[in-house]
């Protein structure tokens, strides 16, 4: 792999390769821009097969990250880590209290949160660490797990698509095909139960499709399988790449609406959506709620209720995106994307007007 090319070709800031012999961590963090403000993104641990998978990850997740600050309006820029590692086995105190002190040596300009595979108390330890962490527990005075926002968020978006699909943005009696039931996927889970939804539910953990089987009454099928289940919505809330060249031919489904990054397996696929006339919504739009909960942290003295309030935005963003593409006759991604650069470009220029030390 060409790391500067890669790099060169989507403008990236920084990649900082971090490892540290004695605690046994081994972690990339990346840059993508810091055009808005310091670069906000959560921190994932996962056991990657290779560097390379685990570079290509964190440069992709990096740049999610600067579009999806940009588009649900945050000042802030893109940025993500990956650590290379079996959550289930691998944390340790060590490994979270170094990875922190590679955080803080960025000087402010890196500021991390949990992802997949990492949780708040993990967050703890990094912030005895660094002061450029949030999401850690709510005993410090901090916003705690962000999975419940952004499950609200994925709801706000899916009644968005609801509304452009059928008229009305009621949940009630629709069948929703949820693929992955961890944090983010349960809260959406108990959501969409709460508004009537018909759940079928598919996670490679047993335990946690037991327990939406048990509590909410869904319907259970192999996770190969959920892709080819009749539905109305699919919600991926798993892992990136799920949309591809396999799964498009056994969608049966009029909307795509979930909480995993990186859905796309490439651009094209959502080329092919769009002619397939499956609403797409993005997933750097639609999954935005945890990291607007954070930033409403990071503006001190968090509170709840106006984080939530805030989220409300990914409906009108998914209702823009879809104006965009219907008045372009684009893919619902471009389109996403048109919204967050125009942002960028316009604040970028807002910005370059010089301002004294003591203002800025």
């Amino acid at each position: 792999m060409e790391i500067i090319n890669s790099m060169e070709n989507y403008d990236y800031e920084q990649l900082v390769f971090c490892q540290d012999k004695a605690s046994g961590l081994k972690a990339i963090i990346a840059i993508h821009d810091t055009t808005l403000g310091p670069a906000l993104g959560g921190t994932r641990m996962w056991p990657y097969t290779s560097e390379e998978e685990a570079v290509i990850d964190a440069l992709r997740l990096a740049r999610g990250m600067t579009f999806k600050n940009a588009a649900a309006g945050l000042n802030f820029g893109g940025g993500k880590t990956v650590i290379i590692g079996d959550p289930r086995k691998d944390k340790s105190e060590a490994l979270f209290r170094a990875f922190g002190r590679f955080v803080e040596s960025l000087n402010g300009r890196y500021i991390t949160a949990e992802d997949v595979g990492i949780c708040v108390e993990d967050m703890d330890i990094v912030s005895q660490e660094t002061k450029h962490v949030n999401g850690v527990g709510a005993i410090a005075g901090s916003s705690g797990d962000p999975s419940p926002i952004t499950a609200f968020g994925v709801l706000k978006g899916m009644q968005a698509c609801a509304k452009e699909v059928w008229g009305s943005e009621q949940l009630k009696g629709k069948t929703v095909a949820l693929q992955g039931l961890g944090h983010v996927g349960y809260y959406l889970a108990k959501h969409l139960h709460q508004e009537g939804a018909n759940l079928i539910v598919a996670d490679i953990n047993e335990h946690n499709v037991e327990r939406v089987v048990k509590e909410l009454g869904a319907t259970a099928v192999n996770p190969d399988a959920i892709y080819g289940v009749e539905c109305d919505i699919f919600t991926p809330t798993a892992l990136g790449a799920i949309i591809n060249d396999h799964t498009i031919p056994q969608f049966k489904c009029r909307i795509i609406a979930g909480a995993a990054n990186n859905q796309l397996g490439e651009n094209r696929h959502g080329d092919l959506l769009h002619s397939k006339g499956i609403l797409y919504a993005p997933d750097y739009i639609i999954n935005a709620g945890g990291v607007i909960n954070i930033a409403d942290e990071l503006n001190g003295d968090y509170n709840k209720e106006r984080a939530l309030r805030a989220v409300e935005i990914i409906y009108r963003n998914i209702e823009e995106i879809i104006a965009i593409s219907k008045r372009d006759n684009i893919p619902t991604y471009k389109a996403a994307d048109i919204l967050a650069e125009r942002r960028i470009d316009t604040l970028g220029k807002v910005r370059s007007t010089f301002l004294s030390p003591a203002r800025r």
